[in-house]
């Protein structure tokens, strides 16, 4: 029997190499030492400085926030540059005198109206930002015209036009005394002149533009006398049973109770001031053809101006009124433009640039396509209340006009006697020309460390900080 291998030894362990620096020391040497903070910042609580560019949602965020402050910052300050330079131009204006002390300066007329869908409150900031500093700068007078719901400035148009020819053609009738007829009464007594020339109507929106038109014609072209009332039926009694006068006996008792709150409403009611109901138009577009027009009507009206007016609602529109939002500067040239033709009084005829189409009927045509969908629906019918016992009580008022959803008609006889502002090229050239000094139109920031650096250049001026008693020592 062979005997057993005996096993092999296991290898010897591999020897151990010299060792190595420490790793400690020569790296340590290797790596540069952090620099100390200042210690005035450190004392102050300021937090060091990263040494590393932020992450990349960070450096986005930056970007976009950067971006859209350096857009609103500059359109706002071109903005403020726009409105500065046409008021800079009509401020001559300001400096030509009155020929006489007593003299009425020029006077405005400014219509304006809620905005289809929003309140009135828009319409006059929209004036107060656009037109309001032009006219300021060019010193003249102005009154408003305001509508809060539809029809309100077509009923005061013609209201208007109305009164003027009840005094030339019924002198001996009496009209209602209103705040402009006392007023002018004063002044007649008084003996002022009035101003010798054109006053001029600025009208604000393509919604204030079409009542405007219509009420020229309502005030031309229709009666002086107002439009017949309509009827009202009577209510029919219902016959009384035993039934009805069981349920009558305690609809009283019910009814007491009632009848309180029903009477301190209406104290209520009293003490707030009531809004007068609006005049029915006293003719339609149907009747221009057929009117006369009066043997005194002016062969010129007054000229006029319609400004733009863009105002856009609704969340699907958010990313046309961020367009218009970061290009304000330029709606502020057009509209300055347009306020600077009125104070120079500069008109021309309103054109026709297709025969049957008259430039008053395109005038901001293109804002109608801004107006909410409500606008442009037709009015529900009133329910049927034959049957109610306050049918004729609570008869159903007749169904307004509705002027901004229909076609702007215009009657050429009317239409040929207006007059368009327009500013002249060598107006325009001049504006042009004129350049406004930073400081007029930057913002608080800027404009306060402005005021800072010229704070502290002047205390390195050399200029004596003492009165100047001379050289004492001199005898």
């Amino acid at each position: 029997m062979a005997e057993p291998t005996p096993p092999t030894p296991p290898p010897p362990p591999p020897a151990e190499p010299a060792a190595a620096p420490s790793a400690s020391g020569p790296a340590k040497a290797g790596i540069p030492k952090p620099r100390e903070r200042n210690p005035v910042f450190k004392m102050m609580g300021l937090p060091a400085l990263p040494r590393r560019l932020p992450s990349r949602n960070w450096l986005i965020f930056w970007a976009l926030a950067s971006s859209l402050s350096a857009a609103i910052v500059y359109d706002k300050r071109e903005k403020n540059r726009a409105t500065a330079k046409w008021r800079r131009a009509v401020a001559p204006l300001a400096l030509e005198p009155l020929p006489s002390a007593s003299q009425l300066p020029r006077k405005l007329t400014i219509y304006l109206e809620a905005p289809p869908g929003d309140g009135l409150r828009a319409a006059q900031d929209h004036f107060l930002e656009y037109v309001k500093p032009v006219l300021a700068a060019s010193g003249l007078d102005w009154d408003f015209v305001q509508g809060r719901q539809q029809g309100d400035v077509r009923a005061a148009v013609a209201e208007r036009i109305r009164r003027a020819r009840c005094a030339r053609e019924r002198p001996a009738d009496e009209l209602p005394k209103t705040d402009d007829s006392v007023l002018e009464d004063v002044r007649a007594r008084l003996g002022l002149p009035r101003h010798q020339g054109a006053n001029g109507d600025v009208v604000i929106g393509r919604h204030t533009w079409k009542e405007y038109i219509r009420g020229l014609h309502e005030g031309w072209l229709g009666s002086l006398d107002p439009p017949p009332a309509p009827e009202t039926p009577e209510p029919k009694p219902k016959p009384q049973t035993e039934a009805g006068t069981t349920t009558e006996a305690k609809a009283e008792v019910e009814g007491e109770d009632k009848d309180k709150d029903r009477e301190k409403k209406e104290e209520e009611q009293e003490d707030k001031p009531s809004r007068p109901p609006q005049p029915p138009p006293y003719n339609s577009p149907d009747d221009y053809a057929a009117a006369a027009v009066p043997a005194h009507i002016p062969a010129e009206f007054a000229p006029s101006a319609p400004i733009a007016f863009p105002h856009r609602l609704g969340v699907r529109h958010t990313f046309v009124r961020l367009g218009r939002f970061f290009n304000r500067r330029k709606l502020a040239d057009d509209i300055g433009r347009d306020v600077a033709a009125v104070c120079f009084a500069a008109a021309r005829d309103w054109r026709e640039p297709e025969p049957g189409h008259f430039e008053q009927q395109l005038a901001l045509q293109h804002e109608e396509h801004d107006w909410p969908k409500s606008v442009w629906k037709a009015n529900e019918a009133p329910a049927d209340d034959s049957n109610d016992d306050n049918a004729g009580a609570n008869a159903p008022a007749p169904p307004k006009e509705r002027i901004w959803a229909s076609q702007l008609v215009v009657d050429p006889r009317i239409v040929s006697r207006m007059r368009r502002f327009e500013i002249l090229p060598e107006d325009e050239a001049r504006a042009a020309a004129i350049r406004v000094p930073e400081e007029e139109i930057e913002g608080w920031l800027k404009g306060s460390l402005r005021g800072l650096g010229r704070w502290g250049m002047s205390l390195f001026d050399g200029k004596p900080k003492g009165p100047n008693v001379g050289n004492l020592d001199d005898d």
